[in-house]
């Protein structure tokens, strides 16, 4: 049965978590500035790391013994598994293996508690055996608890945490008292990799050490499938919510050929390959920037550089983060309001030679500066563990 009031309550929660976003930032602004606090640059960067880490030992590219701790949902696995390889030997421990947890799964009681007894079972193992010399996470306080970074950082590597949704999630939920974003585990790690250009200072007032740079792609698996011929006028691969289906239903009711793909579509999910064939049968690639139920609060996605390396056209919703990583209008196309998408939309598809030298020289760029493995290098670097 429909529920006529779904919109309304939809649009309430957003406002009163935008709400929430604002009071939250508003006052981390005003802590950094209390504080007498500065964002610290590359040097600034490597001298934190320094000063906590200061016996270390720079090695050669792929000499490195690195662990990996991560969760493969979809693409972290295609992803960043080899472009981790590229650097030396990969010890990688998926933090939703039930075994760390002697058979709990997330969100039943005790599980965290026993995954963490897990986790640090298993690494304390491996490193007595042949010791790390840089920890590598994609995790949140959702998983891991502060005292099992504090028991990590006595094994003697430097540690790198990435996020990639600071814009929303810095904090989250608070569950038994800690929060399930970054807030109150940044500062058990060395270095905290984010993608979110606000979240710096917040990371700073929290005694962490923060980066700024953003998600990447891997050349191997976002290629262009040239033998395919042209299929879509325009599509866009993701899930659906916010303003995602009202934008495509509009551009259907606009005369536009559109097509979907991912969770909450009638199409549905793509698997990795599937995805990038798809950019390569689209004439448009159409992208948000939009963080989950929120109006004009952007941020940098996976597919701003998962697209252009794939040899798709890219057209999607303009915001400041996006200027240093590409030439607008000449690399990649943005659009403001709905009328904005519809007029460019319509003119890429009737100037297939614009089209084309925007889309290869969007590739030219990402695969220039764009790859994890430059991403990861750069990390490395920074930390003092790559020579």
């Amino acid at each position: 049965m429909s529920d006529p009031l779904r919109p309304l309550r939809r649009k309430f929660r957003a406002w009163r978590k935008s709400r929430r976003l604002e009071k939250e930032g508003r006052r981390y602004r005003e802590l950094f500035k209390e504080k007498g606090l500065v964002l610290p640059d590359d040097a600034g960067i490597r001298a934190a790391v320094a000063s906590r880490r200061p016996k270390l030992a720079p090695r050669k590219k792929g000499g490195l013994n690195i662990l990996a701790i991560y969760h493969d949902y979809n693409w972290e696995g295609p992803s960043l598994a080899p472009s981790l390889a590229a650097f030396g030997t990969v010890r990688t421990i998926d933090w939703m293996d039930p075994a760390l947890s002697r058979g709990l799964r997330p969100g039943e009681r005790g599980w965290k508690e026993r995954m963490n007894e897990g986790l640090l079972a298993a690494v304390s193992g491996w490193a007595a055996s042949r010791p790390f010399d840089v920890v590598f996470s994609y995790l949140s306080g959702e998983q891991v608890t502060p005292q099992t970074l504090a028991a990590f950082r006595k094994l003697g590597a430097p540690m790198v945490n990435l996020a990639l949704n600071d814009k929303e999630s810095f904090v989250g939920k608070i569950v038994g008292g800690q929060a399930s974003g970054a807030r109150d585990i940044c500062s058990g790690f060395d270095l905290c990799w984010t993608s979110t250009y606000d979240a710096l200072e917040k990371y700073v007032v929290e005694g962490a050490t923060p980066l700024y740079l953003p998600e990447g792609a891997n050349p191997a698996l976002h290629r262009p499938y040239d033998e395919e011929k042209k299929i879509y006028d325009v599509s866009f691969v993701g899930q659906c919510y916010g303003n995602r289906p009202e934008v495509v239903s509009k551009l259907r009711e606009a005369g536009v050929r559109v097509e979907a793909f991912g969770p909450g579509w009638p199409n549905g999910p793509l698997s990795t390959e599937e995805m990038v064939r798809t950019w390569s049968r689209t004439r448009v690639n159409l992208g948000f920037g939009g963080v989950l139920g929120h109006k004009e609060t952007f941020c940098l996605k996976g597919r701003d550089f998962e697209v252009p390396m794939s040899g798709g056209l890219y057209l999607t919703e303009h915001h400041d983060e996006l200027a240093p990583f590409y030439e607008l209008g000449r690399e990649i196309v943005t659009y403001g309001d709905f009328a904005d998408l519809l007029e460019k939309i319509n003119r890429l598809l009737s100037n297939p030679h614009e089209a084309e030298a925007i889309r290869q020289a969007g590739r030219v760029r990402a695969l220039g500066e764009h790859t994890w493995e430059m991403r990861l290098d750069k990390v490395f670097r920074l930390l003092g563990v790559l020579d």
